[in-house]
């Protein structure tokens, strides 16, 4: 039996993840024609009237469902694919490849290759939209869907090719960046590049939250001796408290995003320190 070969310039879901790992980076360097041209791109690329943005919708349908039961999870499963059987396809592969080529001209050729952690799913769902691949080899990778999607825990394991991607991009990422992000930087990041198919919404509703949480850590965090003894430091942390407090009536854009992303690494250095 022939084994099915994913092409990852085929997976809207890849190509999304591409660009915001590319973000990352573009943001972690301070590059901001980069980002403003990453950012158009997906904005372009991922707008309601494309193709791509309604097979991203089929993927997180079912790679974003958790902790249904099994009945619910063959049902999303079974309306995804026969969803992604109504795609127009032609003009699918069309919009495919020019981000593939628009990533290869303004980013590069290796962006391709960027560690991507649900990729194993991605090529999974790829597989069951395909109507190239094996009864059997659907058949088999339905159930592992099923039991994913009916599980509250999401565990990936990588194939020996992950690994090597995963390794290569992690050195590569950290000698150019001097790190990683934390999770709410990543989280925000998403939720950011999200903003531009639902409005903003779930940005607006995430930075509500954020905002609230990074001022109790800072508020906490007076009452601690190297605060009360240095008026400087007490002083900075009330101008990011006063920051904070203009976001309340703020409409969420790039600036504000940038900005919170560096107070969540000084909250973060500020709680490590009281530990």
């Amino acid at each position: 039996m022939a084994k099915f070969k994913h092409n990852k310039k085929r997976n809207s879901a890849f190509l999304y993840e591409v660009l915001i790992q590319e973000l990352t980076k573009a943001v972690l360097s301070k590059d901001v024609d980069q980002q403003n041209q990453i950012v158009s791109l997906v904005k372009e690329s991922f707008s309601r009237n494309t193709v791509m943005y309604h097979e991203l919708k089929l993927y997180r349908a079912v790679t974003h469902t958790k902790d249904v039961n099994v009945s619910t999870a063959e049902k999303i499963l079974s309306e995804a694919k026969l969803r992604h059987s109504q795609l127009d396809k032609k003009s699918l592969i069309a919009e495919q490849n020019m981000v593939a080529r628009k990533i290869r001209k303004f980013l590069s050729n290796e962006a391709f290759s960027n560690f991507v952690p649900s990729y194993k799913d991605l090529a999974s769902v790829a597989q069951i939209f395909n109507n190239k691949s094996s009864i059997k080899a659907k058949v088999l990778l339905e159930n592992e869907l099923v039991e994913k999607m009916s599980s509250g825990k999401s565990e990936e394991k990588m194939v020996p090719m992950d690994n090597i991607i995963f390794k290569s991009f992690v050195k590569r990422f950290n000698e150019e960046y001097g790190g990683k992000l934390l999770q709410e930087q990543k989280t925000l990041l998403n939720k950011f590049i999200s903003s531009f198919n639902d409005n903003g919404v779930e940005l607006k509703v995430y930075l509500n939250e954020e905002v609230g949480r990074l001022k109790k850590e800072l508020k906490d965090s007076f009452s601690r001796e190297e605060f009360q003894s240095d008026d400087q430091m007490l002083e900075g942390a009330n101008k990011v408290l006063s920051t904070l407090d203009s976001y309340h009536s703020a409409k969420p854009n790039k600036e504000m995003v940038e900005e919170v992303i560096k107070i969540q690494g000084l909250v973060k250095e500020i709680c490590s320190d009281a530990n």
